[in-house]
């Protein structure tokens, strides 16, 4: 990346001989003396750090077989049935999508996007060549042979019992709408928890947080929505806190709930919702930095832009401080991470149950300025690309053994039967020189690449398994 320089005729400092330089002309050429070795520096550790991780990238087989992605080249069915030349000069026929069949529920692809129970993942049976192994978008089931239900869901390692638990929406009921153009929705049922000890053999924990079926004014009541539950652990408290997106049936209460539990597994006690910093909140999502302090991440102003602010000390309420970002971009579906003393985000656009393209974002401090990097996505076809594999970012795990990789947890939505939703688990890594220039002060900083990595078929080796 080269820093653009408009003013191409040395400088004249305005000195006569005997006598000083003006004030300013001294502060000018110091300012710039500076800024030349703050980007010397920025450049030179960046050219380390992205040197660094080529060098590991390069050495490393497993990196070497997670990049070597999969293609996609799926042939769109041709539509039965002829148009009339006056209906077709009426309304020109639209090119018809790979989208649009993921949207249609009685396409000839629909097993592509949604395969049946034939092809099921079952931990407990599957050996030998398919151990360990995901396949992203197939029916997973958990110990008991049921399909797992933590739709939305955030990833909790509990250091205590070596454990991972797995939170997210108990969709298992009948997918209905509430209006005519309402979105579709499942009456709440509650919170669903899955325990691991090596992120692929799930064991069900039950309903964590269950809905309330009589009291039509409480929250929680089965008619209302309950999105995106995330827990964190306080260390201070001894308490294991949820946070989730609260709203009614026409999306219009827009705000966070909190409950608090003793345990990973349950039960969790509702304390209340609310509207953080006063503002709309829908999809959301907390992260838990380095130094204890948790943050809350949201969608506002009707999701054209995202705020963030820490939370308290005891992870109950959030704090005044509150920053905008990525105002006027329309992003929602917010997964952070850190790596390497860098912030980054996956997030996801605004279209409903409709797959769009994921973008990254990075920065220097988690309170902005947040920097775009671009669509993340690797592998596939161009469409499978713009779509995020046809689904939407919910979550970033990181992972054990091997510095700057991760599972990028993300939702495969059917909106025709929610309960059936699909999960796609993807490899994600940071490293190598970013692909595109940013639109950022001086032209840096020169973030590393976030990448997610297309493949049919996965596994996690031995050195990135849960057990320590």
């Amino acid at each position: 990346m080269r820093v653009r320089n408009k003013y191409r005729k040395p400088t004249a400092f305005p000195c006569n001989a005997g006598s000083r330089c003006s004030m300013s002309a001294v502060v000018w050429s110091l300012v710039g003396f500076l800024l030349v070795l703050h980007m010397y520096s920025r450049f030179s550790n960046i050219n380390a750090v992205n040197g660094d991780i080529q060098l590991r990238m390069s050495n490393h087989p497993l990196v070497h077989e997670l990049e070597q992605v999969e293609k996609e080249n799926i042939q769109i069915p041709h539509r039965k049935g002829k148009r009339s030349p006056r209906a077709a000069k009426r309304r020109p026929k639209r090119t018809t999508t790979l989208i649009d069949e993921f949207l249609d529920e009685n396409s000839q692809l629909r097993h592509v996007f949604f395969p049946d129970m034939k092809t099921a993942v079952n931990p407990i049976k599957d050996s030998g060549n398919d151990s360990y192994h995901y396949h992203p978008g197939r029916i997973w089931l958990d110990t008991e042979g049921n399909p797992i239900q933590a739709h939305g869901g955030g990833m909790l390692y509990d250091e205590r019992s070596n454990t991972y638990y797995w939170y997210g929406e108990y969709k298992d009921g009948p997918t209905y709408h509430a209006h005519k153009k309402g979105a579709a929705r499942v009456d709440i049922i509650g919170v669903g928890c899955y325990s691991s000890k090596d992120l692929w053999t799930w064991k069900n924990e039950g309903i964590v947080l269950a809905a309330e079926e009589t009291n039509e004014t409480h929250d929680l009541h089965k008619s209302n929505v309950l999105e995106r539950p995330k827990v964190i652990y306080n260390e201070n408290t001894g308490k294991y806190v949820m946070w989730m997106h609260i709203d009614d049936a026409n999306y219009t209460k827009a705000a966070v709930g909190i409950a608090i539990s003793d345990y990973p597994t349950g039960p969790f006690d509702y304390l209340r919702s609310q509207r953080p910093h006063g503002y709309d909140s829908r999809d959301m999502t907390i992260f838990k930095d380095d130094d204890g302090v948790a943050y809350l991440i949201y969608s506002s102003e009707d999701n054209s832009e995202l705020h963030i602010g820490p939370l308290t000390e005891d992870y109950l309420d959030v704090k005044p401080e509150m920053q905008r970002i990525l105002v006027g971009q329309h992003r929602e579906a917010p997964a952070l991470f850190k790596y390497q003393g860098t912030y980054y985000m996956i997030t996801s656009g605004c279209t409903g149950w409709a797959p769009n393209e994921a973008l990254a974002h990075a920065a220097e401090s988690i309170m902005g300025p947040w920097e775009t990097m671009g669509n993340p996505c690797i592998g596939g076809n161009k469409m499978f690309r713009l779509a995020t594999f046809f689904a939407q970012s919910t979550f970033v795990i990181p992972l054990p053994g091997i510095p700057g990789s991760y599972i990028f947890m993300a939702d495969r939505w059917n909106p025709a039967d929610l309960r059936d939703s699909r999960y796609v688990w993807l490899p994600l890594i940071v490293g190598g020189p970013a692909d595109r220039p940013f639109e950022f002060n001086f032209g840096f900083p020169l973030w590393p690449r976030v990448s997610i990595y297309w493949h049919r078929k996965w596994r996690l080796p031995l050195s990135w398994r849960a057990s320590k």
